[in-house]
C-alpha cells in the first residue's frame, strides 16, 4: 500500500509515558495528517526512475550550486509527493551519503508541502513507513518552512508562524548559491518542541536530537526541490493517473477503504549514455580503469544543462551518444526575477 493511503488511513496516535511521573503527552504525528492527506487533491507517486533523477539532480557535483530558487514554486497549495526508499537509497549511496532513517530499503517516504498561492512560501513535514503495522508509519518530528523569495542577508517568513526557535542548514562552500541555507528554516513542530523542553536535556543531548531530526527532513528537500523544478520544465513530466476503481470496488465488497487518487509520475527521456572510450590514442598507453563520473548542472537563463552522471574507462564498453540533457523552462515563470548569467564554459557542456 502506498503510503499516502497508509496515513490517510492512519488513527493511531502518537502517545509516550514519562515513567518517573506517569505523565501522558500526545505527540504530532502520521496520523495527525490523516484527514490532510485525504483532502489533498494534488498527489504525486515518483516511480523508480524519476526518484533516482532527482536524487542524481539534487546531490550530482555542482547540483547544489545552481541558483534556480527564482524558477521554483510549489504547484498547488497542498501538495504530497512520494517515493520509494530502495532508489532513493541507492543513488544516495552513490554521493557518499549514509541512510539518513533506520529502515528497511522496502519502505516508502513522502512529504505534504502547504504554500501559498504563488508557491513561494510555505512549510513542509516528511514521512516514512516500513513493515504493516500503523506504528510503523512516522513524521518528522521537525517540520520545515520556506520562502524562495527571501533577500540575502534575512530569514525566511511564513506567515502566522509562532515565534519559535529555528536552524538554519547550510554549506559554505555554496555561497549565495546555497538555497536551504537562504530559503529554508527548521524547527521542531510544537508539541515535540514542548516536550523536549520539559525533559531538560543537556546541551550536548539537545545538539544530537537535533541532528539526528534534521536528518529526517533535510535531506529530502533538495529531491523535492529537483521535482518541482523538473514539473516546471516544457513540456514537464510524463505522468498518468492510477485506475483504481475496479480496486477499490473490490475493496468496498471487502469492508476496506478506498484507496487514494493518486498521478504517478514518470522519467523524462534521457539520452542513452555508455561508457566511453579511454582518451589514449596508442595502443601501447593503458587504458585508464572504468570509473563514475558525477553529473553537474549549469544554468543559461531559463534553460538548465545537465550533464548526466555516466561511466568513462574502458573502450570495450562503448562509446557515449551524449551526455547533456538540456531543460527549458517558460520564460513568464521567472521573467521578473531571472538576472543576467553567463554563459556555461566549454568544460560544461558536451
Amino acid at each position: 500500500m502506498r503510503l499516502a493511503d497508509r496515513i490517510a488511513q492512519c488513527r493511531t496516535p502518537f502517545i509516550v509515558e514519562n515513567t518517573r511521573d506517569g505523565s501522558v503527552t500526545h505527540l504530532n504525528n502520521a496520523s495527525a495528517f490523516a484527514e490532510d492527506i485525504n483532502s489533498c487533491a494534488t498527489r504525486y507517486v515518483l516511480s523508480d526512475e524519476l526518484t533516482s533523477l532527482c536524487t542524481a539532480l539534487a546531490y550530482s557535483k555542482g547540483a547544489s550550486t545552481l541558483a534556480c530558487a527564482d524558477l521554483l514554486h510549489v504547484p498547488a497549495e497542498r501538495v504530497w509527493v512520494e517515493w520509494t526508499e530502495a532508489p532513493w537509497r541507492n543513488e544516495l549511496a552513490r554521493y557518499g551519503f549514509k541512510s539518513p532513517v533506520d529502515s528497511p530499503d522496502s519502505g516508502r517516504r513522502g512529504a505534504f508541502v502547504q504554500s501559498t498561492r504563488q508557491g513561494r512560501r510555505g512549510l513542509l513535514r516528511t514521512f516514512w513507513a516500513h513493515g504493516e503495522s500503523e506504528l510503523n508509519v512516522l513524521s518528522s518530528s521537525m517540520e520545515a518552512y520556506f520562502d524562495f523569495d527571501t533577500p540575502e542577508g534575512e530569514d525566511p517568513e511564513v506567515g502566522g508562524r509562532p515565534q519559535r526557535s529555528s536552524i538554519c542548514v547550510s554549506d559554505h562552500a555554496e555561497g549565495d548559491a546555497d538555497i536551504l541555507r537562504r530559503c529554508f528554516r527548521f524547527r521542531f513542530e510544537r508539541s515535540w518542541q514542548d516536550y523536549y523542553e520539559k525533559s531538560r536535556l543537556t546541551s550536548v543531548q539537545a545538539t544530537a536530537l537535533s541532528h539526528h531530526a534534521l536528518g529526517t527532513i533535510a535531506i529530502d528537500i533538495p529531491v523535492l526541490l529537483a521535482f518541482f523544478l523538473l514539473l516546471a520544465t516544457r513540456p514537464g513530466l510524463p505522468r498518468r493517473p492510477l485506475m483504481l476503481e475496479r480496486l477499490n470496488k473490490a475493496r468496498a465488497r471487502s469492508g476496506k477503504a478506498a484507496l487514494l487518487e493518486q498521478i504517478e509520475v514518470m522519467a523524462p527521456f534521457l539520452p542513452e549514455y555508455r561508457s566511453g572510450r579511454s582518451s589514449g590514442s596508442g595502443a601501447s598507453r593503458r587504458s585508464r580503469r572504468l570509473h563514475h563520473v558525477r553529473g553537474h548542472l549549469v544554468r543559461r537563463g531559463s534553460k538548465l544543462f545537465w550533464r548526466v552522471p555516466h561511466l568513462r574507462g574502458s573502450a570495450r564498453a562503448g562509446s557515449i551518444r551524449t551526455r547533456t540533457v538540456t531543460w527549458l523552462f517558460d520564460p513568464s515563470i521567472s521573467s521578473s526575477r531571472i538576472s543576467s548569467n553567463p554563459e556555461p564554459s566549454a568544460a560544461h557542456m558536451s
